[in-house]
Parts: C-alpha cells; structure tokens; sequence
C-alpha cells in the first residue's frame, strides 16, 4: 500500500470548504507525563499521563478575492469570538477523503500578510493561525 501525497488536501469550516491552502501545520497532540517514583522499584519511573495540548494550526494560501477568513479574524479583534469546528481533509490521487482531522471550537490568533516585493514574481500569501480545543476523527 503506498502512502498518500502531502500536497493534496482541503479545508472545511462549518461544513464549506473555505478555499485551497498551499500548506497546513500544527497537527499535533501532546500528552504532558509526570514523573512517579514508586517506592521499593528501583529498575523503572512510573510515567502518569497529565493533560494534553494541542498547538495552533497555520494555514497558508495564496490570497484570494474571498475575505471571509480576514473578516472572521476581524471579528475577534472587536471582541466577538466565534468558534468553529472544522477539518482538514487527506484526499488520494483521485481526489477521494482518505483521512480527515477534525479540530473543534477554532478561531483565529493571527493573521500574516504577503511580503509585497517590486522585484518579484512569487504568489502573495496569507497566513491564519487558529487556536482550537483539540483535534479527533468523527
């Protein structure tokens, strides 16, 4: 079985895919451990789960006519947070969902512009990082 390509993916917020992302990070989890050392048992430390945290997803993509990201970000700057459940999705080469990492209550953190450069050709890319409360499949 061949594993699947990084490159080909969506994004889905409330439902709708909210545009073509050139690049997705921050799908992790972490669980913290604490360190137990039981009386009596010299050859091993107890490892006991504690809490697990989930970073920040960034999303990057070239910038569109679309400003529903931007005025979401917008929104959270004037103090009205609104969090969505959403997911990024793995599809295989004939465009068919292989996974799919649901994140849940996200809202925008931050938001990075292009670099606007004279002397180049590059695509102008936006950044939006979510802070969300975890990720898990449905």
């Amino acid at each position: 079985m061949s594993p699947y390509t990084a490159f080909n993916f969506s994004i889905e917020i409330r439902g709708l895919v909210v545009g073509s992302f050139s690049e997705v990070s921050g799908l992790q989890a972490e669980t913290e451990t604490e360190d137990y050392q039981e009386g009596g048992r010299n050859n091993f430390v107890h490892k006991l789960p504690k809490v697990t945290k989930y970073p920040n997803l960034v999303l990057k993509r070239g910038i569109t006519d679309s400003t529903e990201l931007w005025q979401w970000h917008q929104r959270v700057i004037a103090g009205q947070i609104q969090r969505q459940n959403g997911s990024i999705i793995l599809l295989d080469s004939s465009g068919s969902e292989k996974w799919r990492w649901n994140f849940a209550e996200a809202y925008p953190v931050k938001w990075i512009g292009p670099d606007l450069k004279g002397d180049s050709n590059a695509v102008a890319v936006e950044t939006l990082e979510l802070a969300h409360n975890g990720l898990y499949q449905a």
